[in-house]
């Protein structure tokens, strides 16, 4: 675990011959297929050339493969071209061997198919409906997948949610972001590849996209952290993890200073929000009421990140209250790095901070000034002490 392979795509390549006696052109597109087509070619169709007429559909619905909208005398024994992604299921049902998918969405992300598929952009969607229009007699197949670097990694996929939060949009969201797509993992055996009708294929390892394999990545990084420091509080922890990057276990294992968080913090912040004596009540589960607390901004709860929300066009100042501890070397001492692009201005007081002990908590306040003429502006504000780079995102976006 000492550091992150970058992300992996699967793609898949699905070759279209001009026909049989001359060269073939090839594209390739985003799938997770684990065999390839038998036999080499395949007659190809689009699917808005053969709707099921008979049960009342048109181009207009069959383009995109929708259940029960394709002719199955016309489609059996080839493969498809069909207007947008789908679960491939409709297609497979009406006979098909194999699915060409264009749009363009999700083509950063791999998903598994009951038939071998291929999920192209509209260019290169665009390139093959043009050669089965003109061709007399189009063919084609789609291979295994093969795996290659993703250029772009590490990077958020289009499928993921992203901030700013709506209900508090001072706080930046999300706070980690971890490995998600296309991971190979351990798989139940108790089911199919993908869970959809007609899919037979039972393996011990799959690989899929999202939050069920974000989260054990995060969730094992900070079990692991716990290992070596069972007194932190999730508070901490998620402090380590975010001030050390991209998700680094070995590094966030010893990140210099923390941003610890307790009981008190999180009442003071839901007093602020508005929480009534009775809805604090529910949350805490004792008899705690709003009025024995001191009503705290959203943008003091301590948490490593500095966000601040602004109208379009219009200019803010807001002051930020940080405490952090120090975990690190017993003597040490850390001094305000700032990155901050134009329309964004940000100061940290004092500029140095020194700490005589393991556990010394200090204080600082940090100052932001920002106007934005586009939807949202990025710095960073970073303790440094020479070995430890303790880094808190500032982020200034436009308002809800």
């Amino acid at each position: 675990m000492h550091e992150t392979v970058p992300f992996k795509k699967a793609t898949s390549k699905s070759k279209v011959p001009l026909n049989k006696k001359q060269p073939f052109f090839d594209k390739q597109g985003t799938s997770i297929n684990t065999s390839r087509l038998e036999h080499d070619m395949h007659p190809i169709v689009y699917a808005g050339d053969v709707p099921n007429t008979r049960e009342g559909y048109n181009e207009s619905i069959s383009r995109y493969c929708y259940k029960g909208s394709l002719d199955k005398k016309l489609v059996k024994g080839k493969i498809v071209l069909c207007d947008s992604i789908g679960d491939g299921v409709a297609a497979s049902e009406a006979g098909v061997v194999g699915t060409i998918m264009q749009d363009a969405y999700y083509e950063d992300v791999a998903y598994n198919f009951p038939l071998p598929a291929s999920h192209l952009g509209l260019s290169d969607g665009l390139d093959i409906s043009k050669y089965v229009n003109k061709a007399r007699k189009p063919t084609a197949t789609i291979f295994k997948s093969i795996q290659r670097e993703d250029d772009l990694a590490p990077c958020v996929v289009s499928f993921s949610s992203r901030g700013p939060n709506p209900i508090t949009s001072d706080i930046i969201k999300p706070d980690l972001a971890a490995p998600g797509a296309d991971i190979l993992a351990a798989w139940s055996q108790g089911n199919t590849v993908t869970g959809l009708q007609g899919d037979r294929r039972v393996v011990r390892y799959n690989i899929i996209s999202g939050t069920s394999m974000a989260c054990p990545h995060a969730t094992g990084a900070a079990a692991y952290i716990k290992s070596f420091h069972p007194t932190w509080s999730p508070a901490a922890i998620k402090s380590a993890l975010m001030t050390t990057g991209h998700i680094n276990p070995a590094k966030a294992n010893n990140p210099g200073l923390i941003y610890d968080a307790g009981e008190e913090d999180y009442v003071r912040f839901l007093s602020g929000q508005g929480y009534s004596n009775k809805q604090l009540r529910l949350v805490k589960g004792d008899d705690s009421s709003c009025s024995e607390v001191t009503k705290e901004a959203v943008w003091n709860l301590h948490c490593p990140s500095l966000g601040l929300s602004v109208r379009s066009g219009h200019s803010i100042t807001r002051v930020f209250h940080r405490i952090v501890t120090n975990v690190g070397s017993p003597e040490s001492s850390y001094k305000a790095i700032v990155k901050a692009p134009n329309g964004l201005k940000i100061k940290a007081t004092p500029k140095a901070l020194r700490f005589n002990y393991v556990g010394h908590i200090k204080s600082f306040v940090v100052t932001v000034k920002a106007k934005l003429g586009e939807t949202a502006i990025s710095g960073a504000l970073i303790w440094d002490d020479g070995e430890h780079q303790v880094r808190s995102p500032v982020v200034a976006h436009v308002s809800l």
